[in-house]
């Protein structure tokens, strides 16, 4: 298996790569710029010298004068031990040489004629061992008619080119250093740099069921990680919800199992205390029949539930009109209503393309809630339109206490209660909004829970027939 490479060595390893790729670039480039300076240096030594030379030639006048360029030349390059200079006549005599210039070894030295003139441009000749930058070339005497005399003007380089050789060593000296440093201090700043993904790291492998609480702090992170910092307190925040409402939902649960069971348990040893009537025992089986019922009726909600979190429910779709579903539901709820003394109206129409049954249930459920939370004289108002494009929007409002905001988002949680301690004798398991939320969520619609002064109102919008 292929060995997986650390971030810190990746970014070590890129860094160095960069950085080598700039440094041998900046010594090649320095040093260039060192040769070209010195060989600007020596281009202008030797054009002064040049230049000091036809000088002294544009002055003569006369042969007497042409004798006397020695001397005048020996006087004006004194001290210049490294630079040569060689002035021929006309008529090719020698008028100057310096000490040590061998003036016929070689064509590198040949002084130019009027025939031949060179330009005044420095070029590089190796001498009996030893590397100059000369300058040959023509320049006019003061006597009238005279041809011009040839000049060669050389500099000894040998000093530069040793200079260049140990410069040049101990520059990839420095720049193999500075490669080495560099390594090191990449991977120094790629440890430091990754310190803060260290320190999440180890507060994840802390994080269990019990210490969900553990956060990142987003501010003291890059941000380059504070996003994913912010993202990893997010899904810590939701497993800790998540988690929280498992724990009521198996406490809920429990209790609501307990109370049949309970009641099961309590009647059944009454019946056993003494002998009983036929009749008696008749009435305690109905009496358990109807705890057997409501065991019943949690345990197949629980599966409806469990097969909408597992995306197992399916639906048949067809063309169902809401406001006679809704008239259905009012001769069927007629009776309570009229027992808690609530009136029940519609308003609107229109169409849904639903499961019937699966919808009817959805509205029977809110309409349940509704006249178990609505006070006496209280009016319930469904109504039915046309909601957002290509969807129907079915509304069921009534009068009661205001809830807080933060209890709406968790009324469609399973055995969820505002105030557990106000529970009703007789009111349901605490899942038909939960139903309800799971049967609009399946036909690809919403739903959603406001309180505004004293009124209450569910709303859901399904596809639209």
């Amino acid at each position: 298996m292929r060995k997986r490479r650390s971030i810190t060595f990746l970014l070590t390893l890129y860094f160095s790569i960069a950085s080598t790729a700039v440094l041998l670039f900046g010594g090649y480039f320095v040093g260039r710029l060192v040769d070209a300076h010195l060989m600007e240096q020596d281009q202008a030594v030797l054009e002064g010298k040049l230049e000091l030379v036809r000088n002294v030639l544009s002055k003569v006048r006369t042969e007497s004068e042409l004798v006397a360029v020695h001397d005048k030349l020996a006087e004006a390059l004194v001290g210049h031990h490294d630079l040569f200079v060689a002035v021929v006549a006309p008529d090719g005599r020698r008028l100057y040489r310096s000490e040590g210039f061998g003036l016929a070894n070689g064509p590198a030295w040949s002084v130019p004629s009027a025939d031949a003139p060179q330009a005044a441009e420095a070029s590089m000749r190796e001498h009996e061992g030893r590397l100059f930058r000369f300058i040959s070339m023509t320049a006019d005497t003061g006597i009238e008619g005279a041809q011009p005399a040839g000049i060669v003007v050389a500099l000894d380089i040998d000093f530069h080119r040793q200079f260049m050789t140990d410069f040049r060593n101990s520059l990839w000296v420095s720049v193999a250093v500075g490669i080495a440093l560099s390594a090191l201090l990449g991977w120094f700043s790629a440890r430091r740099g990754l310190a803060p993904a260290r320190k999440a790291l180890n507060l994840m492998q802390r994080v269990s069921a019990d210490r969900l609480g553990e956060r990142l702090p987003p501010e003291s992170m890059p941000s380059e990680l504070a996003p994913l910092a912010a993202a990893f307190n997010d899904m810590l925040a939701r497993l800790e919800d998540s988690f929280r409402r498992l724990s009521d939902f198996s406490s809920d649960l429990a209790h609501e199992l307990r109370t049949p069971v309970s009641n099961l348990m309590t009647q059944t040893q009454v019946a056993l205390a003494r002998a009983r009537t036929a009749d008696e025992y008749r009435e305690i089986l109905y009496s358990n029949l109807e705890e057997y019922e409501r065991l019943s009726q949690m345990t197949s909600d629980m599966l409806f539930l469990a097969k909408a979190d597992n995306g197992l429910i399916t639906t048949r779709t067809e063309s169902v009109d809401l406001a006679s579903e809704v008239e259905r539901l009012f001769a069927f709820y007629e009776a309570l209503a009229e027992e808690r003394g609530v009136r029940l109206v519609l308003t609107g129409e229109g169409r849904a393309r639903a499961d019937r049954d699966m919808l009817r249930r959805a509205v029977s459920n809110l309409l349940s809630n509704a006249i178990r939370h609505t006070p006496r004289d209280g009016e319930i108002r469904v109504t039915v339109g046309a909601g957002r494009a290509g969807q129907t929007e079915l509304s069921v409002e009534n009068p009661g206490l205001p809830i807080a905001p933060e209890h709406l988002p968790r009324l469609f949680d399973r055995f969820y209660r505002v105030d557990a301690s106000r529970r009703k004798e007789g009111e349901g398991a605490g899942l038909g909004l939960a139903i309800a939320k799971s049967i609009v969520e399946a036909h690809g619609g919403s739903i959603s829970a406001s309180s505004m002064e004293g009124t209450f109102r569910f709303a859901f919008t399904v596809p639209a027939a």
